[in-house]
């Protein structure tokens, strides 16, 4: 079978700067998606409904929840050769520099791949959301016969300065590349694609950041220390060299750079037919199966909601929302257009007794919360008015961030009684 001669490896990325402040205790793959998932599940989703199972994921900042969530939910046979592994960096001997981009992480790395028998590298990113059979990719690599093969997607002319783009000819090889060309520059980088893409204007091809690389030539690239990135420099290098294809990919896919993608990327979630399904049984995302009690609603005018396990809700309305698992939200509150992370335990009576807290966990009552992410075991007390938007101004204190209008309120931050933004 092809997918027994491939490896998976899945970059987590840098310091996720740009997710700031929800990477500030957890690196970006460990950041929490849609309520009760993670970043690194959708690409480890992915390849195991590909039936690739053996995967490591690269990283290097606040690796420790990710290796904790990673430990406690891929279990496979113990007469199975499939695994998740997560490789941070380390110091060795030859090297004691952390990694230094996408393509020195693979190269710190390679000692790790080499102990197993494989002839083709699956490289992905972490931080993407997005449903893909691999094995259409890795089938079209073999046919093409590749050395280096590209996920692509076709964007139009409003999108693409914000991508890599690749020019290819009429047997989708890859004949050219820039990083993020000016508007003026795009007339000359269009490429052949589908009838239904030209008719939308996604006449450029962007890379995904998905990479297929033959073992042999990846690890004579690897060999090159000069080069520390794929997209910028690897791949850019590789096409006078080497057949290199793109492989065209139509499905919805967004890279969660930004808090703004971020928080749009789940909203979206809420959509009567949202763009990512996950409700495909084909296509399943994978994660910690926490065997929550169900969620308790009591009084609350819900619509557009998207509501994990475990919530125990008195709202009187969210509306466009998506509520995390262990949520809890007080009397007569309001939320909207809101990502609400949960909390990752409960807070019981007889806690709540003894520690006798000024703000309970989750969201107090009387409340009012609109565009706002509220990241893992917040406590907001009652009466608090949180109004998001583009009339707020870029600022940042102890408690919450404001970026692009979005409010971000920190993990484990305390908003009092009665506070107003």
């Amino acid at each position: 079978m092809i997918n027994d001669k491939v490896l998976s490896i899945i970059l987590g990325g840098g310091q996720g700067t740009r997710l700031y402040p929800l990477t500030e205790s957890r690196s970006k793959p460990a950041v929490p998606i849609a309520g009760k998932y993670r970043l690194v599940d959708i690409p480890i989703s992915n390849c195991i409904n590909s039936n690739i199972k053996r995967m490591f994921v690269l990283t290097q900042f606040n690796s420790a929840s990710l290796n904790r969530h990673i430990k406690n939910t891929y279990h496979f046979s113990f007469f199975s050769s499939a695994f998740v592994d997560v490789l941070a960096a380390e110091q060795t001997p030859d090297n004691k520099a952390w990694f230094q981009g996408t393509a020195d992480a693979v190269r710190q790395s390679m000692h790790h791949f080499l102990r197993h028998d494989f002839e083709y590298a699956l490289i992905l990113s972490g931080d993407q959301l997005y449903q893909m059979d691999f094995n259409e990719m890795i089938q079209a690599h073999i046919d093409a016969g590749a050395k280096i093969s590209l996920a692509t997607i076709p964007v139009n002319a409003k999108d693409a300065p914000s991508f890599g783009i690749l020019k290819t000819d009429n047997n989708n090889t890859i004949t050219s590349f820039i990083e993020k060309p000016v508007t003026s520059l795009l007339p000359d980088w269009t490429s052949p694609v589908s009838d239904n893409m030209e008719k939308q204007g996604k006449v450029h091809l962007a890379s995904m950041g998905i990479y297929i690389f033959n073992k042999d030539l990846l690890i004579e690239l690897m060999n090159d220390k000069s080069t520390i990135d794929f997209g910028k420099e690897i791949i850019p290098q590789s096409i006078d060299k080497y057949d290199i294809l793109s492989y065209q990919f139509e499905g919805y896919w967004t890279d969660i750079g930004n808090i703004d993608s971020f928080f749009e990327a789940n909203i979206g979630l809420t959509d009567n037919i949202p763009e990512f399904n996950l409700y495909d049984l084909k296509q399943r995302v994978y994660t910690n199966a926490r065997m929550l009690p169900t969620s308790k609603i009591t009084g609350t005018q819900l619509n557009k909601a998207v509501i994990a396990e475990g919530c125990i809700i008195h709202a009187a309305k969210i509306e466009r929302s998506v509520i995390g698992i262990r949520s809890r939200i007080g009397k007569e509150s309001t939320v909207i257009n809101t990502y609400m992370m949960g909390n990752d335990d409960y807070e019981t009576l007889e806690t709540m007794e003894k520690d006798k807290p000024e703000v309970l966990l989750g969201i107090g009552e009387r409340c009012f919360i609109e565009n706002t992410i509220i990241d893992k075991n917040a406590r907001i007390g009652d009466d608090v008015r949180i109004n998001g938007g583009k009339h707020l101004t870029d600022t940042e204190t102890a408690t919450y961030v404001i970026k692009d209008g979005i409010v971000v309120i920190k993990k484990n931050a305390v908003i009092p009684k009665g506070f107003s933004l």
